[in-house]
């Protein structure tokens, strides 16, 4: 299965559990701790779900290869490097050090 169906797949439970969930807290009651905490953490894996669903969306996008640029074997002008310094010698008319 790919990344996008799994998702789906994980949002269907998640809906389910969030029904169960309301279903549960109208028989139990939404005071206790304990059913506050169930709440809070099924929206936090809503929230986190969503999260996912975002980031894979950016990551599973299919990368594009670079063009390739040919770089020629003819020798380059001799004039492009009058008045360089060849590195870690210095310039050509000195001493190195």
């Amino acid at each position: 299965m790919s990344v996008h169906d799994e998702l789906t797949s994980v949002q269907r439970c998640l809906d389910d559990l969030i029904r169960s969930v309301g279903r549960l807290e109208k028989q139990v009651g939404s005071g206790g701790l304990e059913m506050r905490r169930v709440r809070a953490d099924t929206n936090h894996l809503r929230e986190s779900l969503a999260l996912l669903r975002e980031t894979a969306a950016t990551t599973t996008a299919p990368q594009t290869r670079p063009d390739l640029v040919t770089i020629s074997d003819t020798p380059y002008d001799p004039s492009l490097w009058v008045d360089t310094d060849d590195e870690g010698l210095g310039a050509r008319d000195r001493r190195a050090p």
